[in-house]
């Protein structure tokens, strides 16, 4: 049987670990810089899973969140066969927008890749127009403010 879940204790903090493959590798021979946004759009998805909203729940209320703007700064170059820890937390909610913000490790040496940060717009998937997050999705994520990417 599964126990139910004590959402009082949630972490601020969501990560995963990912692993470069061959596929993900540009002509230079390490990550190209689009997976970089497809790897934030999966943890963050992942996280709201994680949650209890799930892509398919947004969409029986009638919303889905759509990427205004994604800031990425580069640091080190990662090669297939390294192993990430992709790690994302909510800084900002507002009436309509989030501010999520990423941060990508290298595990073997603890080398900071990546950080970065995308605008959220919280709308309707009938209309494509933002609308109000509701209390229930604000309350879900806990926003860590004072962390940098």
């Amino acid at each position: 049987m599964r126990q139910a879940r004590d959402f009082s204790v949630l972490p601020v903090i969501y990560s995963e670990m990912i692993t470069v493959t061959d596929d993900d590798a540009d002509e230079f021979g390490h990550a190209n810089n689009t997976r970089y946004v497809h790897w934030m759009q999966q943890i963050a998805t992942n996280h709201s899973a994680d949650l209890g909203w799930t892509s398919e729940r947004y969409l029986r209320y009638g919303a889905i969140w759509v990427a205004r703007r994604h800031t990425i700064d580069y640091i080190h170059p990662v090669f297939p066969g390294e192993t990430m820890k992709a790690e994302t937390w909510v800084c900002e909610m507002k009436n309509v927008s989030s501010i999520r913000r990423y941060r990508f490790t290298r595990v073997s040496d603890d080398e900071l890749i990546a950080t970065a940060e995308t605008l959220w717009a919280f709308v309707s998937s009938q209309t494509g127009h933002p609308i109000r997050i509701p209390e229930e999705i604000k309350n879900l994520f806990p926003l860590q403010v004072n962390t940098q990417p």
